[in-house]
Formats: C-alpha cells, structure tokens, sequence
C-alpha cells in the first residue's frame, strides 16, 4: 500500500531543501503519528493538570488507564490489523476497490463487539472501588482506541497526506485541550477529555476514509472467508505487538518494580518514563524509515516483479534485482545512520531533559538503553517491512516469535540480577532478532532469482 509514497517521491523531485523538508516531516508524523503523539499528550496533559488536579496521584492513574487503553487495544487488534492490511492491499491491486469500505465495515463492527464484550467484563470485575463514570469511560475509551488501531491501516494507503497530518495534529490538540478543559473533575474529567478527544480522532479518519473509498454494500465479511485468511499474519500482528509491550507488564507486574495505581492496574516508575523518553527519540528513523521504503525500494520492487511478470530477458531481470537489493541496503543503512544520530542527541540532552520534568537523574542509565532498545527497534520494523514486501510471512512469523521468547526470558533475567541491567532485556532480544533477520534478508536476497521462479 504505497499510495503515500507516490506523494513523497513527488516532494523529494523538487529537489530543494524544502521539499526535503516537508518529506520526512509529513512522513515522520504519518508513520509515528499515533504511538507518538499519544506519549506527548500523555505527559503534556499530566504536566499542565498538576496545578488543577488535586491529589496529584489522579494524574498518575490517568496516565496509567490510558497507557492500559492503548496497550491492550494494540495487542487485541494486532491479529486484525496485518491480516486486513494484506485484504485491502490485494483487492486494491485486483481493481477492486469497491470491496475494501464493506469490509472496513465488518473488521470495525467485529473489533467494537469484541473490544466492548471483553471490556465490559473487566470493568464490571476489576474496578469495584471505582466510579461507574470512570468504568464506562475506559470501557469506551478502549473501543474507540481499538477502532483508531484498524483505521489507522489506510493511511500509508491514501495519497491525502496534508489530510492525514492535520486530522491527526487537531485530534490530538483537541485531546489535550478537552482533558484540560475538564481535569477540575479530577480523574474522570481527564479522562473524559481524553475520550472525546480520541473520538474525534476517530471520526477524522473515517470521514478520510469515505472520502477515498466507496461500496456497493454497506456490509461485507469476505474479509474472514478461509480464501482471504493469512494465519501467519494474525500470529504475526499478536506477537509483534505482544513482544512490544511483554517487558513492561512484567516491570509493573514484578514484586521489586511494580506499584499498584488503580483497581488491578500496576505501573513501574522506575521504568516507565525512561521507556516513554525513548520512544520519542523514534521519529527521525521512522521518517527515514517510510521514505526510503515507500519511495526508492518500492520503486525498484515493482521494477523486479513487472520485469518477471512481462517475461523481460534474465540480464534485465538481475539487473532490476541488483539495483533493489542496493537500496535496500541503503536504506536500512540510512535508517542506522539517523537512528543512531537521534539517539546520541537525546543521550546528550537526557540529562537535561530528566531534570526538566523533575526526574532524577538516576533514570539516565535506563534511559540510554531504553533508547538503543527504541533504535533497535525501527531497524527491526524496517527489516521485517520488507520481508512482507518479498511475502516471507513465515520468516517475520519465526522472529516475531523468538523476539516474544528472548524478550520474555531475558527481561525476567534482568530482574533477578537487579537494577543495574533493567532493560537490557528488550534491547538485547531486539538486537539478537535484528542481526538474526539482517542474516536471513541477506540470504534470502542472494536466492530471489530463483525463489521467485521455482517456488511458485
């Protein structure tokens, strides 16, 4: 689905420091949009409701419901969001576009039913102190975010990228604003104000999808027939996101690192923050990230592919393969080059930044390996982004699972040898998947020719 990447090329031929510029500032925001300005609202909310919430640790368990909200909601929807993603992708490749919006249809109402059912349980159970407006806000807080997820997969799709940049800079305002507007209410007004915010979200990008997509019927479920089914991409979108996030439930969960906050929701401060920093130093390789992959080596795949399907000479053919497999390597180093950048730019400012927000500056050791974990884990992305391109799910499938594997064990490693190597556990099982799937890519690169003629 690269339908962004045909406006980006069109930026980076005007060949102007400008229209560099507007590139990767339109693509750092659209490929890291919600994670990032999530964390941004997150904290720019706690920070400017200390002087109006009172006790102050309201606006923790704010914090930590909607760290939960965002967590579960990307873990639920993970089996969905690659499995939906490749039925859009081969029906727009078929012409048949007509298909996508009345199984857009079935894949929100599915996810909404599921995301509501499971939610309304764990509400009715798990919160008996709390109020019944603050139940029913997560419970819908968690539908909507479970909703953004699915939305979310057009957006690489769609070619309105000024659209998609605003939509997702207004809905985020507003979800400042909102819990601003209403954090005198104490816990529920912030997350009252969080909700809507999130729901306009919501609405924004449904009414982008509209516009892009239209259907004969309103309603369709070829999405789940056994035809379209990619179980591979399922397990892959569970695990992906369930390997993200396994280190900090076992933080919070943990007898040394975790506290209790509200109802059956644990955090650990002592790992949490550093974790969230990090994740902010992500956007210029995520940047790099979506403009190399969906401008140059997209350009060069289809090259590949068009010279095999149209029958051209086997010198013109390996000629389109050398020149793919170049910008591959180019790109991802690109990638490590800016990765790496931003991370020496936030180890040289995280002292400043920790004493900023008030931190002590014992979390700087977690930090900085928090931010190589975060590094690690766009080259990770990059990787595996084009072993989907060359649709070797069964290779993402292997090192998504041994990353969920490596990130489980070592992390409880690092918890019984202590606080000195607390989060050296998802940084060296990302960094163990990732020299893993360098290896494979490189081999499976050298073989293309002839995988892609006799294991068809």
């Amino acid at each position: 689905m690269a339908g962004i990447g045909f406006e980006l090329r069109k930026m980076l031929k005007r060949d102007s420091l400008l229209g560099l510029l507007r590139a990767y500032t339109y693509a750092g925001i659209i490929s890291s949009g919600p994670w990032i300005l999530s964390i941004v609202g997150i904290l720019l909310i706690g920070i400017l409701s200390l002087p109006f919430v009172v006790p102050g640790s309201l606006i923790t368990q704010f914090q930590v419901s909607v760290t939960y909200l965002i967590a579960v909601s990307l873990i639920l929807t993970g089996p969905l969001q690659l499995a939906f993603t490749r039925f859009t992708s081969d029906r727009l490749f078929e012409k048949r576009d007509d298909l996508i919006l009345p199984n857009y249809h079935a894949v929100s109402l599915v996810m909404t039913l599921v995301a509501g059912g499971l939610g309304l349980l764990f509400i009715v159970f798990a919160f008996p102190q709390q109020s019944a407006i603050y139940r029913l806000l997560m419970l819908a807080g968690f539908v909507v975010m479970a909703n953004i997820w699915i939305a979310v997969i057009f957006l690489s799709g769609m070619k309105q990228y000024k659209a998609i940049v605003w939509i997702f800079l207004v809905g985020y305002t507003l979800t400042v604003l909102l819990a601003l507007l209403f954090n005198r209410l104490g816990l529920e007004g912030l997350l009252l104000g969080f909700v809507t915010g999130q729901l306009f979200l919501l609405i924004g990008m449904a009414a982008l999808i509209y516009r892009n997509f239209s259907g004969r019927r309103f309603l369709s479920f070829e999405v789940f027939d056994k035809r379209f089914a990619y179980p591979s991409l399922m397990l892959i979108g569970l695990l992906y996101n369930l390997g993200i996030w396994l280190d900090k439930f076992m933080f919070w969960y943990a007898p040394g690192t975790g506290q209790q906050v509200i109802g059956p929701l644990n955090a650990s401060v002592i790992y949490d923050i550093p974790v969230f920093l990090a994740y902010l130093g992500i956007i210029p390789g995520m940047a790099v990230f979506l403009v190399r992959i969906e401008t140059d080596f997209v350009e060069y795949y289809d090259a590949f592919y068009n010279a095999v399907r149209g029958g051209a000479s086997l010198e013109h053919i390996e000629d389109m393969r050398n020149t793919m497999v170049q910008t591959i390597r180019a790109g991802l180093y690109e990638i490590v080059k800016i990765q790496a950048m931003a991370a020496l730019v936030l180890f040289a400012v995280g002292a400043a930044v920790l004493r900023a927000l008030q931190i002590s500056e014992l979390y700087l050791p977690l930090l900085y390996v928090d931010t190589i974990a975060a590094s690690l884990q766009v080259v990770f992305l990059g990787v595996v982004n084009i072993f989907f391109y060359l649709d070797r799910r069964r290779v993402v499938l292997a090192l998504t699972a041994a990353f969920v594997a490596l990130n489980g064990v070592l992390t409880w490693i690092t918890l019984q040898l202590g606080p000195a190597w607390y989060g050296y556990g998802f940084a060296v099982s990302l960094l163990l998947v990732v020299m893993a799937s360098l290896v494979i890519l490189d081999r499976k690169l050298d073989r293309l020719e002839y995988e892609t003629f006799m294991l068809q």
